[in-house]
């Protein structure tokens, strides 16, 4: 009897420790629910190889016509609008967002005003000209913890509404035309 239940308990132990270890070792299938942080989508992290990152997708990762030093890799199928620049070391270095389901961790998406982008991030938008668009700005996240000081989002605006976002490192997050 005392044999039956420390299997037992071994058994759920085992079991859940799998489950909870498994819980920290799965990744997010990238959806139209995954999240943009300063150098991540769902599981797919900046400094990730295209194999690293499919993996962490649960998706195939296809590769668009590219020059090595910089090219944009981009989910097959779902998500639409959403691709990972690549730098010459076959590395993520950014994450572009077109897609307006796609929410920041904060909750910012394409649509929303230049006032509650601000209020999302008090303190903490650094404001620049658009280099296009007459009236729009970038409205440039720059985080405070130390540790991430190489990282930035940024909010594409028209002036008024934000048309595209990307996340990623310096410098290439700034790139104004991607890889152009």
């Amino acid at each position: 009897m005392l044999n039956n239940k420390l299997l037992t308990f071994a058994t759920v132990s085992l079991a859940c420790s799998t489950v909870a270890m498994g819980g920290v070792f799965a990744w997010e299938k990238l959806s139209n629910q995954s999240k943009l942080s300063i150098n991540s989508l769902g599981g797919v992290t900046v400094g990730m190889t295209i194999s690293q990152a499919s993996k962490a997708a649960g998706i195939r990762l296809i590769t668009q016509p590219f020059d090595p030093s910089c090219y944009y890799i981009k989910p097959q199928g779902q998500p639409k609008d959403v691709s990972f620049m690549m730098t010459g070391e076959g590395r993520i270095a950014r994450i572009d967002i077109d897609n307006k389901s796609i929410t920041t961790i904060r909750g910012a998406k394409i649509g929303d005003t230049e006032a509650r982008i601000k209020s999302l991030y008090p303190g903490q938008i650094k404001v620049k000209q658009h280099e296009y668009l007459k009236d729009g700005h970038y409205l440039v996240f720059v985080p405070s913890d130390r540790a991430d000081q190489n990282y930035r989002v940024v909010f594409e605006t028209d002036g008024k509404r934000v048309i595209r976002m990307r996340s990623g490192k310096l410098p290439e997050v700034e790139y104004v035309e991607g890889c152009a």
